[in-house]
């Protein structure tokens, strides 16, 4: 919406810096944080006075699980509400993609805080059920995966673009939607398995926004695409504005989602920034990268796949418990330190998908 301030400039004044992605980019940022802060004690109280109980806490989960009884939940609203707000002032309205991120993040949380109401009002580990959330979760996938086709170059439409290589791209044609919808439905469910503990899905979910944030504007460049040896895809620099909102709102939650957490992010913040990272990477032609940046995302989810398989058919288990997060509560590793490990995961894990953007 600022961009329209654009106009009032000669060229060469303060109105001029509205045209530059990153001055944008910061002033997206500085909005979802601000945002955070100060919305994010009054939410948490108007969500305790009306949850009473809180989230459920599963019976069959770890122990130390217990104690967070009463911890309020649909913390994820205050995370999709700044990256709302902030997106939608320091964005470009007449970017299709920025309305692609934006459609099918807020999407996947109405899906979430559907599945989060049913849990808190009726005080069970059960919410929408599984056949509903997965079929109204593809529905949102195929949109968003006509919808990038559309706007890709016709060069790269329903194509799969290989990481580091160039010059290779394979042409899925009538399977580039079923991919997409593995991409987007995956990486949604993937980011909601690994929020299981305080504070361990924000952080990789921002380090992935952030790296998938610079590609974007990579790649939605002409002279950094020929640079770096990237297939350029004209109109994805805009979405660099969405991931710095979200990099900005998600510091704003975890100033609250902390151990010991304040509130929870629930589905309503995990299936929304999941489905976004999941956008991101079909807009931008970067698939497999998410793969690689989303590692931590992409390990949680087999974990829980292992674990179901080997279990139905050997009648015992891989793990001590799955999400593998819970595999370490198991074995005695301290809260805070299988966060903070997995945080360094994500990064090593983001450093490795930069470096996909090969330079000659």
């Amino acid at each position: 919406m600022l961009y329209w301030l654009t106009a009032l400039s000669d060229g060469g004044d303060f109105f001029n810096l509205f045209r530059y992605i990153t001055f944008r980019a910061g002033g997206a940022f500085m909005t979802a944080l601000i945002f955070g802060f100060l919305f994010g004690k009054p939410l948490i109280n108007v969500l305790r006075r009306k949850q009473g109980k809180g989230q459920p806490i599963r019976d069959d989960g770890p122990e130390g699980h217990f104690s967070k009884a009463g911890t309020p939940t649909m913390g994820g609203l205050l995370v999709v509400g700044a990256l709302l707000t902030a997106t939608l002032m320091w964005a470009r309205w007449d970017n299709p993609f920025v309305w692609l991120v934006l459609f099918v993040t807020l999407a996947y949380g109405l899906i979430g805080f559907a599945d989060d109401y049913a849990k808190v009002s009726k005080q069970t580990t059960a919410g929408v059920p599984g056949k509903l959330r997965l079929a109204l979760g593809i529905m949102i996938a195929v949109t968003a995966a006509l919808w990038a086709a559309a706007y890709h170059p016709a060069p790269l439409q329903n194509q799969l673009a290989l990481p580091v290589f160039k010059d290779t791209l394979i042409n899925l044609g009538i399977f580039y939607v079923p991919f997409s919808i593995c991409v987007v439905v995956g990486a949604a469910n993937a980011v909601n398995l690994t929020d299981g503990l305080d504070g361990l899905a924000i952080m990789p979910v921002m380090i992935a926004a952030g790296t998938l944030g610079v590609i974007a504007y990579a790649v939605g460049r002409v002279d950094f695409t020929e640079y770096l040896d990237v297939h350029y895809v004209p109109g994805t620099g805009e979405i660099l504005i969405f991931c710095a909102a979200l990099f900005g709102a998600g510091l704003g939650f975890l100033w609250y989602n902390a151990p010991p957490a304040a509130v929870f992010m629930g589905d309503t913040g995990s299936l929304a920034l999941g489905g976004a990272l999941g956008a991101i990477a079909i807009a931008t032609k970067h698939e497999l990268v998410l793969a690689i940046v989303g590692g931590l995302f992409v390990v949680e989810a087999l974990s829980v796949i292992i674990q179901v398989l080997y279990f139905k058919r050997t009648g015992r288990r891989v793990f001590l418990m799955a999400p593998i997060h819970h595999h370490y509560e198991k074995k005695g590793w301290a809260e805070p330190q299988i966060v903070i490990r997995f945080w360094i995961i994500s990064l090593i894990l983001a450093m490795i998908g930069l470096a996909t953007l090969k330079v000659r």
